[in-house]
């Protein structure tokens, strides 16, 4: 799978040991950087993996930073992106499962590596279930679409 991984200055050293975690499965990583430790802003770094993976340049996304709000926020600005923050496997297992996850954010000063690794590898296992997941993920994308169900409830 070709995974698209991106932080911000906090989570550099995360996001190298997840390169190399994901390589060492036999995934193909762009990474998107930064390269060092310099202070930038996690926004620029999740907008650009939001790009990359709505253009099909990757499959998944993983966005980094020191809490993974901020940088989950800036991915979700885009419309085919669907970032969840996850801190625990079955959480990024449900995602992906109901709704079809194509990013992952954790934060590096809350999640410890080992589980960082177990949330990456339950995400990149689980499939989307849809059926009646379907519905809800497309919304998601398209928040014109409303059920039945809604427009009464307002009225």
């Amino acid at each position: 799978m070709r995974i698209a991984i991106a932080s911000d200055h906090a989570a550099i050293d995360l996001k190298a040991e997840l390169r190399e975690y994901l390589r060492g499965l036999g995934h193909e990583v762009l990474d998107l950087g930064p390269e060092t430790a310099d202070r930038v802003d996690y926004p620029d770094f999740g907008y650009k993996l939001a790009e990359i993976v709505a253009s099909g340049s990757a499959e998944r996304g993983v966005a980094l930073c020191g809490s993974g709000i901020g940088i989950s926020i800036a991915v979700n600005r885009h419309p085919e992106l669907r970032c969840a923050l996850v801190s625990e496997p079955l959480s990024a297992a449900l995602a992906r499962e109901h709704n079809d996850a194509n990013a992952v954010a954790l934060g590096a000063r809350l999640t410890g590596i080992d589980m960082a690794k177990a949330c990456l590898d339950a995400f990149l296992s689980t499939e989307f279930g849809g059926g009646r997941h379907g519905p809800r993920v497309e919304k998601l994308s398209n928040p014109q679409i409303t059920s039945q169900n809604t427009k009464e409830s307002v009225a």
